[in-house]
């Protein structure tokens, strides 16, 4: 007789915004993608690839944005991130030179020249410079349900044209087709960003549940039953997954979670910014400006700014420990649901993929810790996804969700505030020009289709949500205004030179060049 008493769903946000610069032999802000390849996106490919070579049975469900699935599928960008890594192997060789009698670092540099080393292998080697194809092979085996965004993670409750949220849907399925071979059955939300009638739209595009904060099931109409802890349908019928908060805050949170142990590596210290800077200089950008470089030698330590030398064995011992504690409090806490609600209840516990790897370094481990745990060590809980769930619970509560989203308060307050209001209006006159011209030119073909195509990816890159998220913030602030004001300046451009029927096509050429994404978009999808 089975054991079974409810389920995890762990869901991992894979995203960033879409940042290419053919203009430029480099660009600094191109080197996100690549951190986020090396640090977080390869790890999970390779312990993935471990626990099928090991029978280890596993169930994750994954969003991989369009914005990063047309990065990792782009050439250019895949040349550009084999260079970075050789620089940072080459890197790694030389340190390990220069540590040779500091056995405190010596270690670390092997450890850095090792996995740096690896992540070439399988990077290159193993999938052909394009990891997508392994997360397609994890899918089609039935270990990992990747998931779809918005187009551009749009934030849609600030979108007041409905063509406009349509498009980002519909644009973000038809690209999820071509890389997995079928249409998408779920969806993350930009930033967990829900509006009353988006679930509409869904249902078009036929996803079949997406993901919610904890508030947006909680506050919805009636209250729901069982809380969080299962999905419900909305009045069009899809299903909304609320985010369990205790599961979630475990982990996350720098100063309550395990990111924050002591004996985890710190992110803060890099050979960047320590180590003298003509040694450094080959290794960073041609404005010779001092930036991270992934080598760090450091532990947190403790609040101050004193540092000790990282001990990887130490933290990967951590790691099992925390997964074990995650699993043993899950396990608790599903025995408890159970018992008082009379189902087997779902946990649902998302988080943004980059804190694996990237944010916490000993992150990936603690995935692999905690698949392995889950598997060997107990029958209380099982890993599912949420389509499994579905298929095996399909008769859900009605309940209409609120407006909600994550982020600081939880109602995009991040995504309008001060600091980034100003970009509004114009997204907003944006998009009823693309609706009208969509409208006005519906048979156009040739240089006019080309001119309404671009426009059409002017918008939408326009409309990503981390431009507003960055402004916010305050990191990076400089680079996201003039994304924004660019795509702007351009689409205006386009608009202006359609209704005079002057398209330059040099300029044309020069503009899809860079702003290449999504070749096969089709502007009528804004006529529908």
């Amino acid at each position: 007789m089975s054991r079974e008493k409810g389920y995890l769903a762990l869901v991992l946000h894979a995203h960033l915004p879409y940042v290419r610069h053919p203009e430029y032999d480099e660009f600094l802000e191109e080197d996100w993608f690549f951190e986020a390849l090396t640090e977080t996106y390869i790890p999970l490919v390779e312990i993935y690839d471990r626990l099928i070579e090991d029978g280890v049975d596993f169930r994750v469900t994954m969003s991989l944005t369009p914005t990063l699935l047309s990065m990792m599928t782009d050439p250019l960008l895949q040349y550009r991130y084999l260079r970075h890594l050789n620089k940072l192997i080459d890197l790694a060789g030389r340190e390990i030179e220069r540590t040779r009698w500091m056995p405190e670092f010596h270690e670390l540099a092997l450890m850095y020249f090792w996995r740096l080393t690896r992540a070439r292998q399988i990077f290159s080697e193993r999938y052909y410079n394009n990891v997508v194809t392994a997360f397609r092979r994890f899918q089609d085996l039935g270990k990992l349900e990747i998931i779809t965004c918005g187009a551009t993670h749009g934030y849609l409750p600030l979108m007041l044209n409905r063509a406009a949220q349509r498009a980002q849907i519909e644009i973000a399925c038809a690209h999820y087709e071509k890389h997995f071979g079928r249409r998408p059955r779920g969806i993350w939300l930009p930033e967990c960003g829900y509006a009353p009638g988006v679930d509409e739209l869904l249902k078009e595009a036929g996803i079949r549940f997406f993901f919610v904060d904890t508030h947006g099931v909680l506050f919805g109409t009636p209250r729901p039953r069982y809380g969080v802890f299962a999905p419900v349908y909305t009045p069009n019928a899809v299903a909304a997954f609320a985010r369990d908060m205790e599961s979630s805050k475990q982990v996350w949170s720098a100063k309550q979670g395990y990111p924050g142990d002591y004996d985890y590596r710190e992110f803060y210290r890099d050979v960047g910014f320590d180590l003298d800077y003509d040694y450094v200089r080959p290794y960073l950008h041609s404005d010779g400006n001092r930036v991270n470089l992934g080598i760090k030698y450091y532990r947190i330590t403790g609040p101050g700014e004193h540092k000790e030398p990282y001990k990887p064995s130490i933290a990967r011992e951590k790691a099992a420990n925390h997964a074990g504690n995650f699993l043993f409090n899950r396990e608790k806490q599903v025995e408890w649901l159970h018992d008082l609600l009379k189902i087997k209840p779902i946990i649902v516990s998302p988080y943004d993929a980059e804190l694996f790897g990237h944010w916490w370094y000993e992150g990936p481990e603690w995935i692999e810790f905690l698949i392995r745990k889950t598997f060997y060590d107990q029958k209380t809980i099982s890993m599912i996804t949420p389509w499994e769930y579905l298929e095996r619970h399909p008769k859900l509560q009605v309940v209409a969700p609120a407006m909600s989203s994550w982020g600081w308060k939880g109602y995009s307050e991040h995504w309008l505030a001060g600091e980034n209001d100003w970009i509004y209006s114009h997204l907003h006159m944006m998009a009823d020009r693309m609706t009208a011209l969509a409208a006005r030119y519906p048979d156009a073909d040739g240089l006019m289709k080309r001119a309404l195509n671009q426009a059409a990816r002017e918008l939408i890159l326009a409309q990503g949500s981390d431009w507003a998220f960055i402004m916010k913030t305050g990191t990076m602030v400089e680079y996201a205004v003039k994304r924004t004001k660019d795509h702007i300046a351009r689409f205006d451009r386009l608009y202006h030179d359609i209704e005079n029927h002057r398209v330059n096509e040099q300029w044309l050429k020069e503009v899809e060049h860079r702003d290449n994404i999504f070749p096969d978009l089709d502007f009528r999808v804004y006529a529908r």
